[in-house]
């Protein structure tokens, strides 16, 4: 079996402009353009590895030129409807979500909610669509002196718990997680069950590295192919909890973007073939939903000054993939996620000059160049640019 590498990175919710269909999610949705915003924010983005790879021709952002790229480049539209960490990361791997996943601007309803409190102990608080920061500072007291959970939701398709690390362990809350993921089916099939642990005192709470999100699964797709292979097929941060482990040969937590950074470097140098795959999730969970541009951008350029240790170690017929889920828009109204474009951004060592990919349709582009990459069968949707990336004469041979 011939020696492959695939890196692959995810900037959560590090998105290059609304999407054609924005205006169906609201407003705020419409007008979203993550990067540029945070970009004018800071009066200029200091992005100078990532316009390398062609990002500031994808779209004018301040700060980052279109000049001489050595990557190839371009965005993509999503196909699934909605704008979650779910739909996104699925719809990579060939999994278009054709129907909404259920959402509670309510909040649950009874069905929900009763088996959840019986199993627990207790009744909920909360159960409501919240940001998750301003959730702890409301409910944080009184849950630390009775102990019962806080549930909440967004726009997105997500059942929240959070719960004091001291008052509930967080193996208590996982489990109550878990017990939650398997009574959400049928109807009620949210996209994610997310454990919130977090520590603190009122006015000072802060939540903990110790998150963890119990997904929907959705059959087999090109990670399980290429798994299957015999490569291995590594997931770092939370991709493993996205995929509810499928198609993930070693999962690796992570604390914060530069742990993941830190964990993705350290993994490049010990595993030399398959995929290594990881999510940087602080730009989505710090700075995108609590409204924060100044915050988001220096996240950017704190990744951007990463990317040459990273690009380092791509050896020659090995792929740098670096994309994006979603948006968040952190100047829009709300703290929601927001329906945008995506970056996609290839690159391989011995590229002499840049590659413009233009509009794709679809996420699932990614998967299907991984899949002709790796030699397995296709998902159902998507186009392969590898022909584009590695050149004519260059495609490894199928």
């Amino acid at each position: 079996m011939e020696k492959k590498r695939w890196i692959w990175i995810v900037l959560d919710s590090v998105g290059i402009g609304a999407a054609p269909d924005a205006h169906r999610y609201g407003p705020g949705d419409a007008h979203s353009h993550t990067l540029r915003h945070i970009a004018e924010a800071v009066g200029g983005l200091r992005a100078p590895h990532l316009a390398a790879m062609g990002l500031g021709c994808i779209s004018a952002i301040p700060g980052v030129p279109c000049e001489t790229s050595v990557g190839a480049y371009g965005r993509m539209r999503e196909k699934s409807w909605g704008k979650d960490t779910t739909n996104g990361h699925w719809e990579f791997v060939g999994v278009v979500l054709d129907q909404p996943l259920p959402v509670y601007p309510e909040g649950f309803p009874p069905e929900v909610m009763e088996p959840f409190e019986r199993y627990v102990g207790k009744p909920a608080l909360c159960n409501r669509p919240a940001s998750g920061t301003e959730v702890i500072e409301q409910y944080g007291p009184e849950h630390q002196r009775t102990g019962r959970p806080i549930v909440y939701t967004s726009a997105d398709s997500v059942f929240q718990v959070a719960a004091h690390e001291e008052v509930v362990p967080v193996d208590v809350l996982y489990d109550w997680c878990r017990y939650a993921r398997s009574i959400l089916t049928g109807p009620h099939a949210v996209g994610r069950v997310i454990a919130r642990p977090f520590t603190g005192s009122p006015g000072r709470y802060q939540r903990t590295h110790r998150r963890k999100d119990f997904s929907l699964t959705f059959g087999e797709t090109v990670l399980n192919r290429v798994a299957a292979r015999g490569y291995p097929v590594t997931g770092i941060g939370k991709i493993a909890d996205i995929y509810g482990g499928s198609g993930i040969t070693e999962a690796i937590h992570t604390e914060n973007n530069m742990d993941g950074v830190d964990k993705l470097i350290a993994q490049l140098d010990r595993q030399d073939e398959g995929i290594v795959y990881v999510n940087l999730v602080d730009f989505d969970m710090l700075y995108g939903h609590r409204n924060d541009p100044v915050g988001f951008a220096r996240a950017v350029e704190a990744f951007d000054a990463r990317l040459p240790e990273i690009r380092e170690r791509v050896r020659p017929g090995e792929v740098l993939c670096i994309v994006a889920d979603h948006g968040c828009d952190p100047t829009t109204e709300g703290t929601d996620h927001t329906r945008e474009w995506v970056p996609l951004l290839l690159w391989t060592p011995g590229m002499r000059r840049g590659v413009a990919l233009g509009d794709r349709e679809t996420f699932a582009d990614v998967g299907a160049t991984l899949a002709e990459y790796f030699q397995v069968d296709p998902p159902p949707v998507g186009r392969s640019v590898l022909a584009q990336v590695f050149g004519a004469d260059e495609t490894p041979s199928v």
